[in-house]
């Protein structure tokens, strides 16, 4: 039989290495599915990323609850300006069955066929919580870098 090998996490939490690999590789799924979600215009699936009594603070205002943000979601494509989203430097801290996990954010907008005519950079930072159906986002805080206009 071979030995568990464990690691104490940055928050002093002592746990299989097996584990922490399979929840920080979760964590950084949920950055990939959020990207796919928003570009993909698939507001009913928020509920696959974000908990339901989530809290967003960005550029835009703050919402509360997995409802607010569904409504958010379905209205921000309404003037036919798509999105690509792109994460990178993602950091994730474990706690036991929560973490904080970082992110670069590049978010471009355009229109089918055509080069974007805005980019705008952001820093993305999370709460993430454990939930019987995997992590989910339970607080977000969207920062503003830059913008540039095409």
């Amino acid at each position: 039989m071979g030995a568990t090998i464990m690691r104490t996490t940055v928050e002093g939490a002592v746990m299989p290495t097996a584990d922490l690999i399979a929840d920080r590789a979760e964590i950084t799924d949920l950055f990939a599915r959020l990207a796919s979600l928003l570009d993909e215009r698939r507001p009913e699936d928020a509920g696959t990323v974000f908990h339901d009594d989530i809290e967003t603070h960005s550029p835009h205002g703050e919402l509360h609850g997995l409802a607010e943000v569904i409504a958010h979601l379905r209205e921000s494509g309404a003037d036919g300006v798509l999105t690509q989203h792109v994460h990178a430097d993602v950091l994730v801290n474990l706690d036991g069955d929560r973490a904080t996990a970082i992110a670069n954010q590049i978010a471009y907008f355009f229109r089918d066929g055509e080069a974007p005519h805005r980019t705008s950079g952001l820093r993305a930072a999370y709460t993430v919580v454990r939930t019987p159906a995997g992590w989910r986002f339970r607080e977000m805080r969207l920062t503003l870098a830059w913008t540039q206009e095409n």
